[in-house]
């Protein structure tokens, strides 16, 4: 467990989620189109992913990223919510 590890495995979600990220708000939008014909909640796909599924998605990806890191943090002692104030 040194900090090399913590700092790989930071790196890994990031890029991860990133990752996702960018599939999610240029990829899914390049293809609006040809989701067209798919049918959600009686909404075109690439209309249901701009107006509900990318924002959701992105609150996914905060909400992931912080109780990742939480753990993480309790993991490799670095936990901050034990402070001596």
């Amino acid at each position: 467990m040194t900090p090399q590890d913590y700092w790989r495995r930071n790196l890994m979600m990031t890029a991860l989620l990133l990752t996702l990220w960018f599939v999610v708000t240029f990829i899914v939008s390049y293809f609006a189109r040809d989701l067209a014909g798919i049918s959600v909640l009686g909404f075109p796909l690439g209309f249901y992913m701009g107006a509900q599924g990318a924002p959701l998605i992105y609150l996914l990806i905060i909400w992931w990223y912080a109780r990742y890191m939480n753990h993480l943090d309790q993991e490799y002692g670095v936990d901050d919510s034990e402070s001596d104030d």
